[in-house]
């Protein structure tokens, strides 16, 4: 009967092989050496506990004095003193006595004589930070640097002896699925080590311009920021940042700033005590697929210039409101983000290549990089002139109205027609003289006294004439936005 069993399964085998299809392609799997993860990384995490530093900080801050109720004594009490310490007369705003905040974070010694990486975010405001090493002892840190757009800052100790120091790998060469293992200062709980991999690379969570994470699922809380994240031969490719947690502990979603990035940022801050980092002068955005269908790119790739800044590198080299940067010295552009990453890591002063896409053409010019810190420094400058101009030109309503200079793009956005020329009319104020003459927000003054305006500072200085004079009255020549033009005397008002 088993016999029987046997040559019937055979032949449903035989049968079946002939109906399935032929696989036509192999997956090959590579083999494990360690299916089930490392045996143990105990050899590999005593080696490194020395290097890593628990960082603690305090800084002194003002208490408000709570506005407590007062009670009331009899005059002449004896214990009217008492109460008047124990509740003094003031304002909500009352300051009160200084205390000190503490905070806990991590960090990692990267040179024998006893410079030590961590977090912006951990040592900012602070008064004092203090470096607790593995075998106990302490030392006060100088902060040497900080760079917030990448929340990293150098510290620097003064140790008797070398310290134990650990090296910076190369983040490039991780991969998706690479053992790491996290040492930090988890909840105050110093020299705690996880384990985990990487589990994605890239990783943009919109906390500053430079965002490239190494996500792993190794278990990072607080107090872990600033700590390293090792790869298996023991080098730091990652600094421990951020994680993603409702409840506020590891869910393993944690962020670590990739080696790659950082070692340029630190070695800058320890050269100069701030970042030097490359500056183009223009401000871009994603190339969907429909900008670069309408402009006739072939892909979406590159970034889109917007606005070009003022005598800024890329204002000089002839970039334009409108262009896609393909290249930068010579890297492709594949989306908007790689571009500030690839120009600020190019040395400031260097002259390079940008491929850029116009009017269906691609075509290079040569850019001398400038230094972002003294162009956000200029832009800064620039931005406040144009307020403090704006300001000025408006926010001091003249014979009742709020006036504005009519540009090209006033005149498009509100309509107003190519041949009028003269003084935007953005308000007019409820009950002056020139709402009772009917000019209306939208109106445009082209004379002031039979003198043609050009800007709000014309119209003041002609009524301010006019007054000086002892007129009481200003003749205006005012357009409607298609043209219409009517005399209106307007009564100026002291």
């Amino acid at each position: 009967m088993l016999h029987n069993f046997k040559r019937k399964f055979a032949s449903l085998a035989i049968a079946m092989a002939l109906v399935l299809p032929a696989a036509t392609t192999a997956v090959t799997v590579p083999a494990l050496a360690q299916p089930h993860g490392p045996v143990s990384v105990a050899d590999l995490a005593e080696g490194l506990l020395g290097a890593v530093v628990n960082i603690s900080t305090s800084q002194k801050v003002k208490q408000r004095r709570p506005n407590l109720p007062i009670p009331q004594v009899p005059e002449g009490s004896p214990f009217q003193e008492f109460f008047d310490d124990l509740f003094p007369r003031g304002g909500e705003d009352e300051e009160g006595p200084t205390r000190n905040r503490q905070s806990l974070g991590s960090g990692f010694v990267v040179s024998a004589d006893g410079l030590i990486v961590t977090n912006n975010h951990v040592i900012a405001d602070a008064d004092e930070i203090v470096a607790n090493f593995a075998d106990g002892s302490k030392l006060v840190a100088e902060l040497v640097g900080t760079d917030p757009k990448t929340d990293l800052a150098v510290l620097r100790v003064k140790p008797d002896g070398d310290l134990p120091f650990v090296s910076l790998g190369d983040s490039e060469k991780s991969r998706i699925g690479d053992w790491v293992m996290a040492i930090g200062n988890p909840f105050g709980l110093g020299g705690s080590v996880s384990i985990g991999i990487v589990s994605a690379i890239g990783r943009d969570i919109n906390s500053g311009p430079y965002d490239n994470f190494i996500q792993t699922d190794a278990a990072i809380n607080r107090g872990n920021s600033g700590g390293p994240l090792f790869n298996m031969d023991g080098e730091v490719i990652g600094i421990n940042t951020a994680i993603i947690s409702p409840s506020g502990g590891s869910i393993g979603i944690g962020f670590a700033i990739p080696s790659s990035l950082a070692k340029p940022v630190i070695d800058q801050l320890v050269a100069f005590g701030e970042t030097r980092r490359g500056w183009l002068g223009v401000q871009i955005q994603l190339v969907s697929e429909e900008i670069a269908e309408s402009l006739g790119l072939k892909d979406a790739k590159g970034a889109l210039v917007g606005d070009v800044f003022k005598d800024g590198p890329a204002d000089k080299a002839g970039i334009q409101s409108g262009d896609i940067v393909l290249s930068f010295d010579g890297k492709e552009i594949e989306t908007m983000r790689d571009l500030p990453k690839i120009v600020a890591d190019t040395p400031v002063g260097e002259k390079v290549d940008v491929v850029l896409f116009r009017k269906g053409e691609q075509q290079t010019v040569q850019v001398e990089v400038g230094r972002l810190e003294e162009g956000e420094k200029a832009m800064t400058a620039s931005k406040e002139s144009d307020e403090d101009a704006t300001e000025e030109d408006t926010a001091k309503p003249v014979l009742g109205m709020t006036l504005e200079e009519l540009g090209e793009e006033l005149r498009d956005a509100e309509g107003v027609s190519a041949e009028v020329k003269g003084v935007y009319i953005l308000d007019v104020k409820e009950g002056s003289s020139a709402e009772d003459k009917g000019i209306e927000a939208g109106n445009v003054i082209i004379e002031v006294n039979q003198e043609p305006v050009s800007t709000p500072a014309d119209v003041a200085e002609r009524v301010a004439e006019l007054e000086k004079s002892g007129r009481k009255n200003a003749l205006l020549m005012i357009s409607s936005k298609d043209g219409d033009i009517r005399f209106v005397v307007v009564r100026i008002e002291g």
